[in-house]
């Protein structure tokens, strides 16, 4: 007898129907998977083998076995497919009697027959109830993720016995229904109002949010830098359900989804570690996986002590930042993941930090400065839309017990702001301001005679490139809409130029 068991396997962000085949014949006793499996899937033979015989049930030891996975031509990775091949030696041996037609099976088995969860398994569910299969079963770990997807039952199954009582309707499981009460990460709460001073730097800040742009803070050490790119999730905008569903995505393949939250409804804040490779920021491995910088997608990418990291990681952020998406080629095939991302960074003006303090001396040399400022390249500047200089603190504002204006009241401007964008923008791919494309940028960027003469100058005294004059333009256009203004007036260019003048002082521009 022929045995069929729908499955599912997942490529990049993408997930496709498998369908396994398994043959059980006389002749020389062996078990054989064909269908380009990799060693993960290889190994399924022996953890399904010895589930069987741990579930008393009979494995087939003297017979031939054959299992096909289909389509043959797609490779196939990952211990994703020991539970449909459990269930096709059921099957095929006369030991279960069930139709498989409607439903889909995934899952790693251990030795005892209990399911272990697995990753990218909220992919495969959309791409399940997108096929017209009407019942997924997936490890229970995972059935609070898939849960999310409408019109298709999620069964969370414990183990292989809990399943065949349930096919066999002696003993039902529920489906899963969508909790999103533990969706909410306990953390402290971090709050713009907690932060004495720096009130040009929270400007720039709610700037940022407003029109999802990328921004360079530096300054000495202890000026707040870090405190400040901390509580920027606090002001940006909620997620969309379409953005949750993309994060969520992301982080269920990169199997770094919390089993108790079925979606990621915060914006994410990734904070790699100056050590990190270029493979990890952008992603890759022999088994490509998404980086950093797509973990980050629809939140903030925060990189600390921007001079400590090396030039080849720094350099692999260009085209990211510019497409929003980051590609990986390998002999395997080609994966694209989303990266659209606020890039925010911080770094001190020299290896002593002190270069250009008020109080204390820079014991850095004139070189020394040079080569450390140096390491970010000028390409890489020319994409972060605002420079922001984060000066001391003096002892008023520190020891002052005013409350600063809070991430709430921030927020309600920058949700304001964003729906400005969003009704600009409606029907369109474009999400916020520092994503207008070249053809928008005039007609949405519509400047006063008098602003347009102050860029006019600008773009002549300072010798911008055009990438800094479209991102001026864009920054201005955000400025406009957080005072709710159709036309970019002299002020908001103003401000804007202001955020770009950074690069002539330290990089000696």
């Amino acid at each position: 007898m022929i045995s069929k068991i729908n499955s599912l396997g997942i490529f990049g962000l993408n997930s496709f129907i498998v369908e396994i085949e398994a043959f059980i014949s006389r002749g020389l006793p062996g078990f054989d998977i064909v269908g380009l499996p990799d060693a993960a899937v290889k190994e399924s033979r022996d953890r399904v083998r010895c589930a069987v015989k741990n579930c008393e049930f009979i494995f087939p030891s003297d017979k031939r076995i054959t299992v096909n996975l289909a389509p043959a031509d797609v490779r196939k990775e990952g211990p994703v497919y020991d539970l449909p091949l459990f269930l096709s030696i059921l099957y095929a041996s006369g030991q279960i009697d069930y139709n498989f037609d409607d439903s889909v099976f995934v899952g790693e088995l251990s030795l005892s027959g209990e399911l272990r969860p697995i990753k990218g398994a909220l992919c495969m569910c959309i791409k399940a109830q997108q096929s017209g299969f009407k019942n997924i079963f997936v490890p229970v770990d995972n059935a609070k993720e898939c849960s999310v997807v409408e019109g298709i039952n999620v069964y969370g199954v414990k183990d292989v016995k809990s399943l065949i009582s349930h096919l066999d309707k002696s003993s039902q499981i529920t489906p899963s229904k969508p909790d999103f009460t533990s969706a909410k990460i306990a953390e402290p709460e971090l709050d713009f109002s907690q932060v004495k001073g720096q009130s040009e730097a929270k400007r720039a800040l709610e700037i940022a949010a407003a029109g999802a742009h990328n921004i360079l803070l530096i300054g000495s050490p202890g000026t707040g830098k870090s405190m400040l790119a901390k509580r920027l999730p606090s002001i940006l905008p909620d997620m969309t359900f379409d953005e949750m569903i993309q994060s969520t995505k992301i982080h269920s393949i990169a199997g770094e989804l919390p089993k108790d939250i079925p979606l990621i409804r915060k914006r994410p804040f990734r904070a790699p570690h100056h050590t990190v490779s270029t493979a990890g920021l952008s992603g890759g491995g022999s088994i490509p996986k998404p980086g950093e910088l797509s973990l980050a997608h629809n939140g903030v990418l925060f990189l600390d002590e921007l001079p400590e990291f090396s030039r080849s990681a720094l350099e692999i952020l260009r085209q990211p930042l510019e497409d929003g998406t980051v590609t990986i080629a390998r002999v395997s095939g080609t994966l694209t993941y989303p990266c659209n991302v606020m890039l925010v960074v911080a770094m001190n003006p020299c290896p002593c930090g002190y270069y250009g303090h008020p109080t204390k001396d820079c014991t850095c040399s004139k070189n020394a400065v040079k080569k450390y400022i140096s390491k970010i390249s000028g390409p890489l500047l020319d994409r972060l839309d605002l420079h922001i200089e984060v000066p001391p603190v003096n002892f008023d504002e520190l020891s002052s017990s005013a409350q600063g204006e809070s991430s709430e009241t921030i927020k309600k401007r920058v949700n304001a702001a964003r729906e400005i964008q969003n009704n600009r923008f409606k029907n369109t791919a474009i999400i916020s301001n520092s994503r207008i494309s070249s053809a928008l940028l005039q007609k949405v960027c519509t400047m006063s005679p008098e602003a347009q003469r102050l860029l006019k100058i600008a773009f002549d005294k300072m010798g911008l490139s055009a990438r800094a004059y479209d991102r001026i333009l864009k920054v201005a256009r955000t400025i406009a809409d957080l005072d709710n203004s159709h036309n970019i007036n002299s002020a908001h260019i103003s401000e804007a130029i202001q955020y770009r003048s950074l690069d002539r002082k330290y990089w000696g521009q």
